[in-house]
């Protein structure tokens, strides 16, 4: 066969890839309905392997978002980053290789640790696996808080730097991969329910969301007798050693609290966060990467600063359980019991002022019949559409997911948690029995 004639067939066979290639990507898409990626020309689809490969073609770093399509948190912060912001697109088009990974499905977990409660989170890795940043942080405040186009274009802008003097500053990147994981891959872990569903075409329902990893990680650790609550306590937020940084930087110190491990340790507003550790940090989840990865008892953090461009070496000595924080706001609290068995919605104050109630209210619009708890919620008498008014033999001053969080650190199974209602100008009373619900 002639040359001109193979080489035509190669064409053809390659072109016939890219275009099945293009056309699984759509339907994804679609099957998904992400819309943000559409316009976005610059997204290699849901494609890691791709993504490394093209990176090693052009030597490029890569930027890799994971996106939980189907959560509203992050939904605007996603639009801009996918097809919004014209500066970061072309900062992203021009230095990156990026990948838009919107499902957990075949992701190497040893290598791709983050906070999986995120619903938007960004890694940034050299084309052989090397991590240059972590992206991407969220509290009870919310994902606005600590997230802005700002900071992560300074944190591109500083992977980018990174990069050019990469593999020369290979040890202060070491401390950036975890140590293995015992299950690589979500379909490997034996805590991951509803397998059935998720080896199954990928649609908007049955895709494997982030927290899904640490639902899986926490119901194997029950399993195994070794689950606590610290295990929520993950990725602490740099307020945990009394610092706020300025959400437009990711490595600015804004504030700190008097009194703190920070403010002993000589930590001044104005510093600059360069090392924690010996890794350096770009963001403030890089900074989250390596508190995660440290004891919740007595320890120390060192941290290199730059104050007026000298950098200084400071000491944080952390306190036994610095760690613990609210985790009301995660994913993965949900899966944990004991459970509440029911979702109500705040009353509204013409409504409190009726029934002389000062303090928070909610109705409740849902019992879950299908768990245990939503069946002891019935037993005990209470019913759809009463007015939750007392939680715990007290008046309510926390929202439902507060209510949720603190069910599960103070109460166990087996126990009975007192609750009052009011059902018209009747009030009731009840407790119900805790239960589990696997």
């Amino acid at each position: 066969m002639h040359s001109s004639h193979l080489s035509t067939l190669a064409f053809l066979f390659f072109a016939a890839v890219s275009a099945s290639t293009i056309f699984a990507d759509e339907a994804l898409r679609n099957r998904i309905k992400d819309d943000h990626s559409k316009q976005g020309d610059h997204w290699i689809y849901n494609d890691i392997e791709k993504g490394f490969a093209e990176a090693k073609r052009t030597g490029k770093p890569l930027f890799i978002t994971f996106r939980c399509v189907p959560c509203e948190a992050c939904e605007g912060f996603d639009a801009e980053v996918a097809k919004g912001s014209e500066q970061l697109m072309k900062l992203a088009r021009e230095k990156f290789v990026c990948v838009r990974q919107v499902e957990m499905k075949g992701v190497d977990l040893s290598l791709f640790q983050f906070d999986k409660d995120l619903s938007w989170a960004a890694m940034f890795l050299n084309a052989d696996r090397a991590i240059y940043a972590r992206y991407g942080t969220q509290s009870a405040e919310g994902s606005d808080a600590y997230n802005s186009l700002a900071s992560l274009e300074r944190t591109m802008n500083r992977v980018l730097s990174l990069h050019s003097r990469y593999p020369g500053n290979a040890a202060m990147l070491k401390g950036k991969t975890g140590q293995p994981k015992e299950h690589r891959m979500a379909m490997d872990m034996p805590g991951l329910k509803n397998k059935e569903k998720y080896a199954q075409k990928t649609e908007r329902q049955n895709c494997i969301h982030c927290h899904n990893i640490h639902d899986a990680e926490q119901a194997w650790a029950k399993k195994q007798r070794r689950f606590s609550l610290e295990m929520m306590w993950r990725y602490p937020l740099p307020e945990n050693l009394g610092i706020q940084i300025e959400r437009d930087d990711g490595t600015l110190v804004k504030a700190v609290k008097s009194g703190s491990p920070a403010a002993r340790a000589g930590i001044r507003p104005g510093d600059l966060l360069w090392y924690a550790d010996g890794q350096v940090l770009t963001s403030i989840a890089d900074l989250q990467w390596v508190l995660h990865n440290l004891s919740g008892d007595p320890t120390t953090l060192n941290l290199k600063i730059g104050r007026g461009g000298v950098s200084q070496l400071l000491a944080l000595r952390l306190p036994a359980s610095w760690k613990k924080t609210d985790f009301s706001w995660r994913g993965s609290m949900w899966s944990l019991d004991p459970k509440l068995g029911f979702w109500a919605v705040p009353v509204k104050p013409e409504e409190l002022a009726r029934l002389k109630v000062r303090a928070n209210a909610f109705r409740i619009k849902w019992i879950n019949n299908n768990i245990p708890a939503g069946r002891e919620m019935m037993k005990a008498g209470f019913k759809q559409n009463d007015v939750l008014v007392e939680y715990g033999g007290k008046p309510i001053t926390m929202d439902m997911r507060g209510m949720n969080a603190d069910l599960r650190i103070n109460y166990k199974v087996g126990q009975r948690l007192p609750l009052a209602v009011m059902r018209g100008s009747k009030r009731i009373t009840a407790q119900v029995k805790l239960v589990a619900n696997d």
